[in-house]
């Protein structure tokens, strides 16, 4: 108990909460837009609620990979190296890594898993009558609601993997990363249902965001590789998409009221 008093008392301990709460929920919008487009392929009156057991289980699946934070840590060390040497960049430096450590892996697995979610999903919305009749023979009320939580979660493990270990980086105080990931899924949460009706009411913000798990799941990959894209990059792209994408969406909305019948003449 006196330990918490005293991270209570510490501003340091305080700037690195503040810190680690905008990283966590930063990286968290990449999950809320996958969440979002998952959930808006079920019925309209089960979209809330898997949203909801979704981020509630990514919460505790979170707190639970905490619980265990040597292990975790654990995953960054080497398990194995291909046989052969990477080609050299023009300072003679390899381009990309050969050794593997598991959180390697996992981001390589979660890349791969992010690209064919969105090209199916992009394929499924440029040609819809592809999947038509496979569609109406499943049962997607009921497989498709598990399916989209299993997913879910797959993908927060492998978000989470990469969150903590960069919170490790920041403070190695437990209780301040539990409190980080706590208000950061709490957003999310919050921010869950206003997006997700967003994206399902706006059909060309879906192809900019299965965009940006494109893009996403191709930045994993390099990761995985001993590639760093810095992340403040891969935001700033995705903040001039959405910007460009609002001035398109505002430009056809004045043109729809200019127009004979438009809102403006009723």
């Amino acid at each position: 108990m006196s330990s918490i008093s005293a991270l209570v008392a510490d501003p340091a301990a305080w700037a690195a909460l503040v810190t680690l709460i905008v990283m966590e929920v930063v990286l968290g919008i990449d999950n809320l837009i996958f969440i979002s487009i998952l959930s808006n392929k079920l019925p309209a009156e089960s979209r809330s609620k898997a949203r909801r057991i979704g981020i509630s289980l990514a919460l505790l699946m979170r707190l639970a990979l905490l619980s265990t934070l040597a292990f975790i840590v654990s995953l960054t060390r080497p398990v194995f190296a291909l046989p052969f040497s990477a080609p050299l960049d023009a300072q003679g430096h390899p381009m990309f890594e050969l050794s593997f450590s598991w959180r390697d892996l996992i981001l390589i697995a979660g890349g791969l898993f992010l690209l064919w979610k969105a090209t199916t999903e992009i394929h499924e919305k440029v040609d819809p009558n592809a999947t038509h009749g496979l569609m109406d023979a499943k049962t997607p009320v009921v497989s498709g609601f598990g399916a989209a939580i299993i997913q879910i979660l797959l993908l927060d493990l492998v978000f989470s993997v990469d969150s903590i270990l960069t919170a490790v980086g920041m403070t190695d105080h437990l209780p301040i990363m539990m409190v980080a990931v706590i208000v950061a899924v709490g957003a999310m949460m919050l921010a869950a249902d206003p997006l997700a009706n967003f994206i399902n009411n706006n059909p060309t913000v879906v192809m900019l965001a299965l965009g940006f798990l494109l893009m996403i799941g191709a930045v994993l990959i390099a990761d995985g590789f001993g590639v760093h894209v810095p992340k403040g990059y891969i935001y700033a792209a995705m903040a001039f998409s959405a910007l460009v994408e609002s001035l398109n969406m505002l430009s056809r909305r004045a043109r729809g009221k200019a127009e004979p019948g438009g809102p403006a003449h009723h």
